[in-house]
């Protein structure tokens, strides 16, 4: 699974941002300060940070220069948004800048842009023995590739990004087909019963009565 710091003082932006990119896949360690994300970056590895500018106890230049020598990129996420701030930026050994207020989708664009160019771009959902990657769409349980259809595996990562939580079965068909749901549940259902025998989770997709259904378990 990759795993991104988010460094940023501001802590609704720094939720926000956190929830987008766990929604995508990925695994988010939040940091509020600099010195905070200096102890994190010397503690454990990460795929990509993502770092604020002006920052307490540590800037983010500063964070720079101490992340930069594992090797780790970088993306700048800032309000100093003119053309001077970002050429220091960038001259400084960001791999990005993105200017505050920026909309989540283009943050995920750029996230994915940084990955795939450092070839870590496919992004891994885990639950038990098994993977998923979104990107190449491969499922793998146990180390072993298992056969999905299109809709099967959209509908495993519906569940697998919501587990333990209660899905309504008309928000898992309009998601899964994009289409509006009729109340004829017979699609959905004979895809879960697909979905459980293929991955042997019988006791793990959990039919929630006159709701829908929800993966349970702790991953």
């Amino acid at each position: 699974m990759t795993d991104i710091l988010v460094v940023e003082d501001d802590e609704a932006i720094s939720n926000l941002i956190s929830m987008n990119l766990s929604a995508e896949g990925y695994r988010c360690v939040c940091a509020y300060d600099g010195m905070q994300g200096a102890d994190y970056i010397e503690q454990r590895a990460f795929d990509l940070v993502l770092l604020d500018i002006m920052l307490p106890e540590v800037d983010g230049y500063e964070l720079l220069e101490y992340i930069k020598p594992t090797g780790t990129p970088v993306i700048f996420l800032t309000a100093k948004g003119s053309i001077n701030d970002k050429v220091r930026g960038l001259k400084a050994g960001a791999d990005d800048y993105l200017v505050k207020p920026f909309q989540v989708g283009e943050l995920l664009a750029r996230v994915e842009a940084v990955l795939r160019r450092l070839g870590k771009g496919d992004r891994q959902l885990e639950f038990g023995d098994v993977s998923v990657q979104l990107s190449s769409r491969q499922v793998l349980k146990a180390g072993q590739p298992v056969v999905l259809t299109m809709k099967e595996f959209d509908l495993l990562v519906e569940l697998m990004q919501n587990r333990n939580i209660a899905l309504y079965r008309e928000q898992l068909y309009e998601k899964v087909w994009k289409e509006p749901f009729t109340g004829a549940t017979r699609t959905l259902d004979s895809h879960i019963q697909r979905l459980r025998k293929k991955l042997g989770w019988e006791d793990k997709i959990r039919t929630v009565f006159r709701i829908g259904y929800r993966l349970e378990g702790n991953g």
